[in-house]
């Protein structure tokens, strides 16, 4: 069952920022990067096995962000896939300290439940501060190794479309490497064993590795929404067209 839904949660959060790209372009992905890093942040706390392996839940949410990031990259330039990055580190610290607050408050009588609230969220800070450090190093990584592909391929061979499945995975690839060590050593060193953060690193990783290779044909699909768009945008709407016909009417009349 929990391999059932892993593949469906691949499915549809994919999904979603494809979805978003095309009905918001680049604001849609924005948001779903940014409610991602934060339920990522929520999930982790959660152990599960699925596939024969022990892993964290929020690797498929964490895997979403270097799509979104390698799609702003290819279609709307490094400095939006940035943006991203900086809107992703913004919102865990707006939800780390908003998250945090709930415990401060003193429950009313019938209340039943701040012990849950606190159970979920009083691991939080040390979770998110280690995904706030391990997203900014490996996500501003992520996009500088995008680049870095880029510029070699189209120097290369002279073409600055082709070559997109290796700059999407040559870059995501190295970048998860890192992503998962660091963050299976900050956030859990201490909690867990050898053998289980082995297993957490491993299983994690083998995910990433997964859903990167998934997420290539999603790219080529942003690709084509975009390209969509700016074939669009060359276009002259029809009353553009109608407003230039009565102009050059009157002019011929005149």
């Amino acid at each position: 069952m929990n391999e059932l839904i892993l593949i469906l949660s691949v499915v549809v959060i994919y999904g979603v920022a494809l979805l978003a790209y095309q009905l918001f372009g680049k604001s849609g992905l924005y948001c779903v990067s940014a409610l991602a890093t934060v339920l990522a942040n929520v999930e982790v706390i959660i152990l599960i096995k699925a596939f024969g392996m022990e892993q964290t839940l929020g690797n498929v949410l964490f895997a979403v962000t270097f799509l979104i990031t390698d799609i702003l990259s290819e279609c709307e330039g490094k400095k939006s896939a940035n943006k991203a990055v900086f809107l992703g580190i913004f919102s865990q610290i707006f939800f780390l300290v908003l998250s945090q607050s709930w415990m401060l408050y003193t429950p009313s009588e019938g209340d039943t439940s701040m012990q849950a609230i606190k159970a979920v969220f009083s691991n939080t800070p040390r979770l998110i501060l280690a995904s706030l450090v391990v997203y900014a190093i490996s996500q501003v990584f992520d996009v500088w190794l995008y680049h870095k592909w880029w510029n070699f391929t189209q120097k290369k061979f002279g073409d600055k479309r082709k070559f997109l499945w290796l700059r999407n995975n040559g870059s995501t690839l190295v970048s998860q490497v890192l992503n998962t060590f660091l963050f299976t050593v900050i956030a859990f060193a201490g909690v867990y064993d050898f053998n289980t953060l082995f297993s957490i690193f491993g299983s994690s990783y083998i995910i990433y590795f997964v859903t990167t290779l998934l997420d290539t044909p999603v790219l080529y699909l942003a690709r084509k929404i975009a390209d969509k768009k700016k074939t669009k945008e060359r276009q002259p709407s029809a009353s553009q067209e109608n407003s230039a016909c009565d102009t050059t009417t009157k002019s011929s009349e005149v």
